[in-house]
């Protein structure tokens, strides 16, 4: 649904950015950057590191993966999604949530895609190559950049991953903000298009938007260039489905300091999830914004690091 609000208002509602009482919002995405890409340098200076694995052949579309320190014989693997509201951040700014976890024998993976505005589509020979490893039923050009692409690639990139690792024992995703809405997207996948099913274990989605259609009518959409029809299929409130036996456990989480949207859309999309029989919990995480969120992963002791 879409607020009923001011223009202005809604702007306001969707930028992250003013709602953080730590900074301001000149400064707070710049040192949200600088947080990610110093953290991101110091995992791939202590892990054990395959960077820029291609899983396709976009521009965007590849993994760096930061092992176990002690891998046994088969290991859990977490698939870490970025934000960057689809159009800025990157793989390279992902690996700051690694180190905790590789000590405890879990592997990290952050996924690459190609973000927007990219303003082109695939190069003829790489958009046949891309073509020919998409089930042929897709309603659409891969066009980089384009909100179904982008969704395409997550999900291309776990199928990748359980044929390249078999010693993967069980996947848990975890997406901020714009990724938090493409591992949700993953959670409405269609697997017998890929004859491939990702054993996905447990989701973590943290300050995402699950409803595109807001989106529409701000800023943030100068960049994406969706249409309704676009912003609705891409939409997870508008595809949960029925909970199948195997269904993986979701933890939904927002800050306190997101904005009222966020919020909301945190709470309506754990209550579709619970509805369909989802095995879902909310948490609502005292003491930090949009943008610390996601920075504390990094930290053992932090309460979504625990998780």
């Amino acid at each position: 649904r879409i607020p009923v609000v001011s223009p202005q208002a809604l702007e306001d509602q969707y930028s992250p950015s003013h709602w953080s009482p730590r900074l301001d919002r000149d400064t707070i995405i710049d040192a949200h950057v600088a947080v990610m890409a110093a953290g991101t340098e110091r995992a791939r200076a202590s892990a054990q590191t395959s960077l820029h694995v291609p899983y396709g052949h976009g521009d965007g579309e590849k993994l760096d993966i930061y092992f176990p320190t002690d891998p046994s014989e088969t290991f859990p693997v977490l698939v870490y999604i970025h934000g960057g509201y689809w159009q800025c951040l990157s793989k390279d700014h992902s690996g700051f949530a690694a180190p905790p976890l590789v000590s405890q024998g879990v592997a990290v993976v952050a996924v690459g895609y190609d973000i927007a505005p990219k303003g082109r589509c695939c190069p003829a020979e790489a958009a046949a190559a891309c073509v020919a490893q998409c089930p042929p039923t897709l309603p659409f050009v891969l066009c980089l950049g384009h909100m179904d692409t982008m969704v395409l690639q997550v999900r291309r990139s776990l199928v990748f991953l359980v044929e390249r690792y078999p010693r993967i024992r069980g996947i848990y995703l975890c997406g901020h903000s714009a990724g938090a809405h493409l591992a949700a997207m993953v959670l409405s996948t269609d697997w017998t298009e890929f004859q491939v099913v990702p054993d996905i274990k447990g989701a973590v989605l943290v300050s995402g938007v699950y409803d595109l259609e807001p989106i529409l009518h701000t800023y943030v959409n100068d960049a994406l260039n969706m249409s309704r029809e676009v912003a609705q299929r891409n939409s997870p409130m508008r595809h949960v489905t029925p909970a199948e036996p195997a269904a993986c456990e979701v933890l939904v989480a927002v800050a306190q300091h997101d904005s009222p949207e966020f919020r909301r859309q945190s709470q309506e999309y754990s209550q579709a999830l619970r509805a369909a029989g989802w095995s879902v919990s909310l948490l609502d995480l005292a003491g930090v914004d949009h943008f610390d969120v996601i920075e504390k992963l990094s930290e053992d002791s932090y309460v979504l690091t625990q998780v």
